[in-house]
């Protein structure tokens, strides 16, 4: 894993980890049996500067670091693949979203949990203790043999609700997440896109970012005031 991690880490990932996908269905791994966990981290200065919405500046850097994710995934892919594994970068999560239901076959935080980074927050976001979430999240699936993270199972939110009193489209009911608990359970993505399409539209952006519920997460404050 280190050389894998030092080629990641040198190229811009904050964080590389490993996580065992064999207890998920086949299909959504595409048979492979672990998952490559990429983080880059978002700029505190600028998630410090979207507590009343999202600004352009906000949304030029998310682009960046999909972009940088994509990047970083197709270099793991090939890294593994020069090692003679099989390995199959994803996307960043801002294609392959399918509309009727605002999700993707195996979304990458789903992975990071399994890959010991954190848990899943009441805005059904990816939360963790070094960043809050103010990150974004790539995967490479993978038969590689690296060693796997301890899987995170539980929230950690506790009886915080701050997500939930800043979402402009109500979306979290303020149900903790565990393993196992379907997404529409806890959230409403359709809820989550209309509120941050209509913020977004306000700063001059045509699409559906917003960005208050990682401003305003405590896990994120602390990144943001290091």
């Amino acid at each position: 894993m280190d050389p894998l991690r030092e080629l990641l880490t040198g190229r811009g990932a904050a964080w590389v980890g490993c996580a065992d996908l064999t207890v998920l269905p086949p299909d959504v791994r595409e048979g492979l049996p672990r998952g490559v966990c990429i983080v880059v981290t978002l700029d505190p200065a600028i998630i410090g500067g979207i507590a009343a919405g999202p600004t352009l500046e906000y949304y030029v850097h998310y682009r960046r670091a999909n972009d940088l994710l994509n990047s970083l995934a197709s270099a793991a892919a090939s890294f593994l693949q020069e090692q003679g594994s099989r390995a199959v970068p994803q996307a960043a999560t801002d294609v392959g979203i399918d509309p009727a239901t605002h999700s993707t076959r195996l979304p990458h935080k789903t992975v990071a949990t399994r890959a010991g980074l954190g848990w899943i927050g009441k805005c059904a976001l990816l939360v963790t203790e070094q960043w809050g979430s103010a990150l974004r999240l790539t995967t490479v699936l993978t038969d590689a043999d690296l060693p796997t993270g301890e899987p995170v199972t539980e929230s950690r939110c506790g009886h915080c609700v701050v997500c939930v009193e800043v979402c402009p489209g109500h979306a979290p009911s303020g149900r903790e997440w565990e393993v196992g608990l379907e997404r529409d359970a806890f959230f409403d993505a359709h809820a989550c896109r209309a509120g941050a399409r209509a913020l977004a539209a306000r700063a001059g952006i045509s699409e559906t970012v917003c960005g208050l519920c990682i401003a305003a997460c405590p896990w994120t404050q602390g990144y943001v005031r290091a």
